[in-house]
């Protein structure tokens, strides 16, 4: 498992080597095409993210006390941003992810280039995916409880 700091870097790294913002939504859509398939049993109410004006679905499960993040979107470029978000956090005990901020989104300076609403739905992602990991951070402490 690659460390989360070290994913973090990775992505700023790749942002700024690009030269301009043209380049940066080709890279973030490059992103969503990268993203493994979501099987359409995940496609469903609850896996969807309250907060996006496109549907962004949210699949997460715990793997050897990792959260692992599956993820689609029916919009390129948002599919693109819950990429870069599943890149970030998934894979992540729920400790990581729950104290570990994408501070990536401000260096890179994707808060001024998104839309009001895009910026609004990946704020919405991040907090989903921490509410995830909060809650598999107390399942593990129940469990560790009773053991």
């Amino acid at each position: 498992m690659a460390d989360i700091h070290e994913v973090q870097q990775k992505i700023i790294d790749e942002f700024q080597a690009l030269s301009d913002w043209t380049e940066r939504y080709k890279h973030i859509i490059k992103q969503g095409r990268n993203l493994d398939p979501l099987d359409e049993e995940h496609k469903i109410e609850d896996n969807l993210v309250r907060g996006c004006q496109s549907q962004v679905w949210l699949h997460t499960y715990l793997e050897d006390g990792n959260v692992i993040f599956e993820a689609d979107s029916d919009a390129a470029i948002t599919k693109g941003l819950v990429a870069l978000m599943v890149r970030f956090y998934s894979g992540q005990p729920p400790e990581t992810i729950i104290n570990t901020d994408p501070v990536f989104i401000k260096k890179i300076g994707m808060e001024q280039h998104l839309s009001p609403t895009r910026s609004n739905g990946l704020a919405s992602m991040v907090k989903q995916m921490k509410i995830y990991a909060m809650a598999y951070k107390t399942k593990m402490k129940k469990k560790q409880a009773e053991a």
